[in-house]
């Protein structure tokens, strides 16, 4: 396979509109394929379709983190200083090398320790958008999306539309008008929680869940007003119930798998997944290393990540399924270890069955490679055009049409 950048990018790197070491500390990022370039086979013909499905059709990325881990990984020192400064890299070139179109980026969110070690501080999640904003204001390739019409804008053009995520809604306290001034700043998909309680409701973490507050009800009703795309990947599953509930437009799971898979308290129960579906939602199935495992394979990999899909796609139909498949550039692995109080994957992975450990999640590595290999396994496994459509990207769009309009 020939890897090709796409038409509308013009070499840029981060920030390089400033001096480093000047300007910025200068950072030894890992390199965005350094676990190799993997890329499921196809035949000459199913080549072809794929590359005809993905020119007519917008790849919607419902969550990730297109940014850099640290190049060495074996102490946590070296990320946590990159972190610290407050200067997260975003993959331009690796971006440009992807199928995606629209891409749902979480930013530093459980990892921005700017001003705390704990993380979700509200000055430092406004100093981390606005950091981003100001570098994509150097460059043309990643635009800023705001609106449905900016996906398709960006395809024709062949750029890519980014969404501005904050993940977990603990920054916004007690004050509800902070959810306006995110969505005027162009954040435009919100989590109830991430997996620590907050004044909205309890995370996915916690051994009690009490369900939605009523702060967090007002806050969902304040999101339906503006536009807000709601959330609830580390919910509990109360509090996401009670917000599938609540809410009077569709949510979305933008990244997890299926209990019935794996049962761990990161994903989803069946009476959530369909109470999402009911609801007009969509479920996005994560890749995130060590979520969406499986007991007939006992490791994480593309197939075990496509039974979570499968089995989501089977519940509730196949309208109501597609990708968030949560990664980065470097070390995920690494970060998991570094993070792991701060992100929780300790006390939401938990599982009485054991399992080999992976290095990195193989086709599903980073956004770019997941990006050339679900469309591909979709293609080899018998799914017809119109489901691949639907799944890349449509389903994502129709909610969106509806929430964001």
């Amino acid at each position: 396979m020939e890897f090709q950048l796409k038409k509308g990018y013009r070499p840029y790197e981060a920030y390089q509109y400033l001096e480093p070491g000047r300007d910025f500390k200068v950072i030894d990022w890992a390199d965005w394929d350094w676990a190799g370039r993997n890329v499921l086979p196809l035949n000459p013909e199913e080549e072809a379709r794929c590359r005809e499905l993905l020119e007519r059709t917008p790849y919607v990325s419902l969550h990730d983190h297109p940014d850099f881990t640290t190049r060495d990984m074996s102490t946590c020192e070296p990320l946590f200083d990159a972190m610290r400064t407050g200067r997260d890299r975003c993959g331009y070139e690796a971006l440009a090398y992807s199928n995606i179109d629209c891409i749902f980026d979480n930013m530093m969110d459980g990892t921005n320790i700017i001003s705390s070690p704990n993380g979700w501080k509200w000055i430092d999640i406004i100093h981390d958008l606005g950091m981003r904003l100001c570098d994509l204001a150097h460059q043309d390739f990643i635009v800023h999306c705001k609106t449905v019409d900016d996906i398709f804008a960006a395809k024709k053009e062949g750029k890519i539309a980014m969404v501005f995520v904050i993940e977990g809604a603990a920054p916004i306290e007690n004050e509800v008008d902070r959810i306006d001034i995110l969505y005027g700043l162009g954040v435009r998909q919100l989590g109830v929680t991430y997996s620590e309680s907050n004044a909205l409701g309890s995370g996915c973490k916690e051994d009690h869940d009490g369900g939605l507050t009523m702060f967090g009800k007002q806050c969902v009703e304040r999101m339906n007003k503006v536009g807000m795309l709601i959330d609830v990947s580390h919910c509990g599953s109360q509090t996401a119930y009670d917000a599938v509930v609540h809410s009077t437009k569709p949510i979305i799971m933008s990244h997890t798998g299926a209990k019935g898979v794996w049962n761990t308290k990161r994903l989803a129960s069946d009476e959530l997944i369909q109470a999402i579906a009911a609801k007009g939602g969509v479920v996005g199935i994560e890749a995130a290393p060590h979520t969406t495992m499986s007991k007939t394979r006992m490791t994480h990999d593309i197939d075990s990540y496509m039974e979570h899909f499968e089995y989501v796609k089977n519940l509730v139909g196949i309208d109501h399924v597609g990708f968030g498949v949560d990664c980065m550039y470097g070390d995920h692995v690494g970060l998991h270890h570094a993070f792991a109080a701060a992100l929780s994957t300790g006390d939401t992975s938990k599982t009485t069955v054991p399992y080999q450990e992976v290095p990195f999640v193989k086709y599903l590595e980073n956004p770019t490679e997941a990006s050339w290999n679900i469309p591909r396994w979709l293609i080899k496994h018998g799914y017809t055009d119109e489901e691949i459509i639907k799944v890349l990207g449509g389903n994502a769009i129709r909610v969106l049409r509806e929430v964001w309009s």
